[in-house]
């Protein structure tokens, strides 16, 4: 099984990427919403990868996040949905939006995706509610919105909060300190460091 690949893209369509690694070049699928955000051919990237291997075929599926292949993975247990079908999904929905949509019952939702009619968002939410929890769904959500938010911050910033992160600071308060320092712009990451942990106990 291939995890993951990391290489340069040599060409980006609407639903698959070939990455070149090694002199050789590898074709995945991919959702349409991976193929709105991936770099221009030259850069290199790492794509977490599905390799559905079938009697006449064998494809590779490929995520920019690893999230999504493991939501990818869930999808494929639910009867009804192969391999193009779970990638219409991730096309529509994050994994975010998946989890609580299958969570909160949310057919219509669902639906959205190319390919998904009523019945099999039904049983899709019925296959996959006790394979899944609010609290993991909730947990997730916070880390892609810290994650999201730290990738705005400069390298500078980006240090101090991987820093606190690493001293047992959750990453939310770690994010909320460095953000509190005054007249942060031209600072470096360890004065930056010292002001936010004097921040962060008055958090």
């Amino acid at each position: 099984m291939i995890a993951y690949l990391r290489g340069i893209v040599a060409a980006v369509t609407q639903t698959r990427v070939v990455l070149e690694v090694n002199g050789v070049g590898y074709q995945a699928f991919i959702s349409s919403r991976d193929a709105s955000r991936m770099p221009g051919r030259g850069e290199e990237i790492i794509l977490h990868t599905y390799l559905s291997v079938r009697e006449d075929a064998m494809q590779l599926f490929g995520f920019l996040d690893e999230d999504d292949l493991e939501m990818y993975k869930l999808l494929l247990t639910v009867s009804g949905v192969g391999p193009k079908a779970g990638l219409g999904i991730l096309s529509a929905l994050t994994a975010d939006d998946i989890r609580f949509a299958v969570l909160s019952d949310d057919v219509k939702a669902i639906s959205k995706a190319p390919g998904i009619g009523g019945k099999t968002a039904q049983k899709l939410i019925l296959e996959l509610k006790d394979k899944l929890s609010f609290e993991d769904a909730f947990e997730k959500k916070l880390t892609h919105s810290e994650e999201a938010a730290a990738a705005q911050l400069d390298d500078a910033k980006s240090e101090a909060v991987q820093a606190l992160v690493a001293l047992g600071y959750a990453g939310s308060d770690a994010l909320k300190a460095v953000r509190s320092v005054e007249n942060s712009g031209d600072m470096d990451t360890e004065t930056l460091l010292k002001l936010a942990l004097r921040q962060i106990s008055s958090l």
